[in-house]
């Protein structure tokens, strides 16, 4: 491969499909990005539910692509009229950043709506068709190019990688979530599904001064989740009690259904995890009316959200073992065991080091 002075080179693992193997590519980028770009080295990337979820044909997303959207990195290189971080800071070479899982035009209704997360011309990082034109849109890759629309926060520098990279779909999720349950203090939160969004949940949600009940059928992740705040850790929601915010992030079912069966009068529900087509769920209108219930919905997030997941971690990172969710990082080359570890591995998050230090 021929590069210029002008160029570097990159890596990619490319997926191919469902029953394929991931193909590593080599190619080669420009050193300055186009306008309101950003070219980020990747010093770690996390392997989220949904890229296992992709590559085991679970959820719908065009072949070939490059996955991953969690990911931390490095500024390496700033186009033609820069970019701000989500508090206002610019954006310089050698900062340290995450950045959202989706890029907003912010002209659409949507956007003008503060619905950026549902922009009618959005663009999702390790979920677009993959074209050599834009080759560097997903997170298993030495490089990423990032988008203008994209929201960017500088990640401190005392913040590990392995705390850092979920932030960018987990943490923030889990941030967009709690904004819509409302004030925590005080309340009585059931989360169901301890896997990582449920975990960081948890955490987020003891630290506001909620009395949070965690169920999980796997013992393992029940043990987690007193680690990180849980009051009560149950297998079943039999005696969960009731909630004053229920929160789902596992998205089956029965554990949905709990969540709206567990309201007490003003109760507000919020399910995150139901991401894919899945039976109907009861609904009692005259409960819910009755019991002056709330139902929400959280898909994406919103710039802000991203931030307070920042700022969560690297306030609160040394009091909840955050860091042990994430298992000690593959090469990208290894894609293939990261992806396997993932299916049949305890840790939360399996990882990715496409850049070596």
């Amino acid at each position: 491969m021929s590069v210029t002075s002008d160029t570097i080179p990159v890596c990619l693992a490319r997926w191919e499909g469902v029953h394929q193997p991931f193909a590593l590519l080599e190619t080669e980028t420009p050193r300055t990005p186009r306008p309101g770009e950003l070219l980020v080295r990747i010093d770690l990337a996390t392997v989220c539910g949904s890229d296992l979820h992709t590559v085991e044909g679970r959820r719908p997303s065009p072949a070939p692509s490059l996955l991953g959207h969690e990911q931390v990195g490095t500024v390496i290189g700033i186009g033609t009229g820069g970019a701000r971080c989500v508090d206002g800071t610019p954006v310089t070479e050698g900062m340290r950043v995450v950045w959202s899982v989706a890029a907003s035009c912010g002209r659409c209704e949507r956007c003008i709506r503060n619905l950026p997360n549902k922009c009618l011309e959005l663009r999702k990082y390790g979920h677009e068709p993959w074209s050599p034109d834009a080759p560097l849109n997903g997170g298993f890759a030495t490089h990423c190019v990032v988008l203008p629309g994209t929201a960017v926060v500088a990640v401190p520098d005392d913040l590990p990688d392995a705390v850092a990279s979920p932030a960018s779909c987990a943490t923030a999720t889990v941030a967009a979530a709690l904004d819509a349950a409302g004030p925590l203090s005080g309340r009585r939160v059931l989360v169901t599904g301890a896997g990582m969004l449920g975990l960081t949940a948890t955490a987020m949600a003891a630290t506001a001064g909620a009395r949070v009940t965690a169920v999980d059928p796997d013992s393992h992740r029940r043990t987690q989740a007193r680690r990180f705040g849980a009051d009560t850790a149950l297998d079943t929601g039999r005696e969960s009690g009731p909630a004053d915010i229920a929160l789902d992030f596992s998205g089956h079912p029965a554990a949905a259904q709990l969540c709206l069966d567990s309201l007490t009068i003003g109760g507000r529900a919020v399910l995150v995890g139901s991401v894919s087509p899945g039976p109907a769920l009861a609904l009692d209108p005259e409960r819910l009316v009755r019991g002056l219930h709330t139902v929400a919905g959280v898909h994406n997030y919103r710039p802000e959200h991203l931030d307070t997941a920042v700022r969560f971690l690297a306030a609160h990172h040394r009091d909840f073992p955050f860091a042990d969710l994430v298992a000690a990082p593959h090469p990208l080359e290894r894609i293939a065991d990261a992806v396997e570890a993932a299916r049949t591995g305890t840790a939360p998050r399996q990882a990715l080091a496409p850049n070596p230090r």
